[in-house]
């Protein structure tokens, strides 16, 4: 049987490799190419994107000979059954012509999630299906109506995943290698001898087809290949499923997929994010990232095929899937897709983190907000300049700012007894109220911090000054709803101002008057 398996295995390898170079060679006779017409893509130069045809062919044409001799030799059977290779051969070959119409024609995502739905829907009708999810659910088996758009779910996911990734040369195919292998281990050990020759068959076609795809490519997969490889990934998987413990049948194949699921999952995330459509193509892929950092186009394949290498040998530790190897590999990979996420630099999760920081000082935000709520209303109805002053060292004193500005168009004689709080006599006669945090290490000069500068101007429209509020330049957030400082509070102070004038007027002017009239009646 060993014998029979490698053969199997040199034959599609074969096979792959000659076609591939014939088909490159058709194509570019005929022109069958495709130039580099958008911003994504990497090539300069015109290539043919029809690679998938090969494999798909070297792989029928691989199982067809495996079939004629198991049909010709009972001894070296397989588990070979018309109704299975049909289950999984007929919908693959829809699955192909799509791609290899959405190559030479071009195809919307509907139209492509329609006929993927249907490939899913005839896996589901030839008993390839999501049975149960027992992390979620234990071992309960779901209705039918439950199952089918499971079952569709997981062979959309999976047909697309190998299809996103599908962005620099080789590294749809060699990812697709690396998983591949881990289903033909998997169904080896468990005894699904069928589902062992068609992986090894799929992993022959794609190493043959590889030799021509690799960087510097001459001939691209296309969504023919992408689309097909995908597909008899998510189906052998389903197959492969039947004959192993369920726990293992539903984590194996997630976490060896783990590249192209991890790059899906991403993309549909941050472009929701981010508020553009899931389905657009842009430069923010995984590999697009590490193009970004300085790696070369090889470096960057290399790096991701290790990236899958090592998803692949986690999913082989899950064979034996006790509570502490279960736990290990969610632990490495949950540490691995955190660090990389994050070196990967993506603003939206980036954005995403900073709002969940604020949420997570909400409780700081409303202490803060609430202050100049507090300090807005008590300046409604003061008078009095001392305590004017008082109220805003208390509600910037207890904030995240460091220090204020207060020019009003008037002064009073002297500055208000308060820690921090003077008066600053400018040499134009420019003078204004100061006040800096005590601890802050905000210079004098004010150079080092940024500031917000409101106008005060009363509800009547008269201007009384201005108000400038600094912050040190740090990337601790400000956890102030910085429009509360610029709707209604300022016109509060404003009026506090005005008020505050007029009294110290009354108490200047006031004796004054009386000493005169004093004078004239003597």
């Amino acid at each position: 049987m060993t014998a029979f398996y490698l053969g199997i295995f040199a034959a599609s390898v074969l096979l792959s490799f000659f076609l591939t170079r014939y088909i490159r060679n058709l194509a570019n006779a005929h022109g069958w190419v495709t130039a580099p017409g958008v911003e994504r893509h990497l090539h300069s130069v015109p290539l043919p994107r029809i690679g998938g045809v090969a494999i798909f062919s070297a792989f029928v044409l691989a199982v067809g000979i495996a079939s004629l001799i198991g049909w010709r030799y009972p001894s070296l059977s397989f588990g070979f059954s018309p109704q299975i290779l049909v289950s999984i051969l007929l919908p693959a070959t829809f699955i192909f012509l799509l791609g290899v119409y959405d190559d030479l024609h071009g195809v919307g995502p509907y139209p492509k999630f329609a006929v993927q739905a249907l490939a899913g829907g005839i896996l589901f009708a030839f008993g390839l299906r999501v049975l149960d999810l027992p992390v979620l659910f234990g071992g309960r088996h779901f209705p039918w109506f439950v199952s089918l758009p499971l079952t569709i779910l997981w062979v959309i996911a999976i047909t697309n995943a190998f299809n996103l990734i599908d962005g620099l040369d080789g590294l749809a195919a060699g990812s697709a290698l690396f998983s591949t292998l881990v289903v033909f281990v998997v169904a080896l050990l468990s005894g699904s001898s069928l589902v062992s020759l068609l992986s090894l068959a799929l992993v022959g076609a794609v190493l043959g087809f590889l030799r021509f795809n690799f960087n510097p490519a001459t001939i691209f997969l296309g969504d023919s290949g992408s689309l097909f490889i995908g597909f008899m990934l998510s189906a052998l998987a389903l197959r492969g499923a039947q004959k192993v413990p369920t726990v293992v049948a539903i984590a194996i194949p997630v976490v060896s997929f783990g590249l192209p699921i991890l790059e899906t999952t991403l993309s549909v995330v941050r472009r929701f994010i981010s508020g553009r459509p899931v389905f657009t193509a842009d430069r923010e892929h995984i590999h697009h990232k590490l193009l970004q950092l300085g790696m070369s186009h090889r470096q960057v394949v290399v790096v991701l095929y290790g990236v899958s290498g090592v998803f692949a040998l986690l999913s082989l530790f899950l064979l034996w899937p006790t509570g502490s190897t279960l736990g290990l590999v969610l632990a490495v990979l949950g540490t691995g897709i955190w660090v990389g996420v994050q070196r990967l630099g993506y603003l939206e999760f980036g954005e995403l983190r900073r709002v969940a920081l604020r949420t997570m000082e909400q409780r700081l935000i409303f202490v803060n907000n609430l202050a100049i709520r507090r300090a807005t209303a008590e300046l409604k109805v003061t008078s009095d300049y001392d305590q004017l002053c008082r109220i805003l060292v208390a509600a910037f004193g207890s904030n995240d700012f460091d220090a204020f500005e207060l020019r009003p168009t008037q002064l009073p004689l002297q500055a208000p007894e308060i820690r921090g709080f003077r008066i600053i006599h400018g040499g134009t006669g420019d003078d204004y109220f100061h006040w800096k945090k005590p601890g802050s290490q905000l210079k004098d000069e004010i150079r080092n911090a940024w500031s917000l500068n409101v106008n005060l101007v009363t509800g009547n429209s008269r201007s009384m000054g201005s108000l400038t509020v600094y912050r040190l330049y740090t990337p601790r957030p400000l956890h102030l709803d910085v429009n509360l400082i610029t709707a209604e509070f300022p016109v509060a102070l404003a009026e506090a101002l005005d008020r505050s004038l007029a009294q110290n007027l009354e108490l200047v002017v006031g004796p004054a008057q009386n000493e005169l009239r004093a004078a004239q009646v003597g």
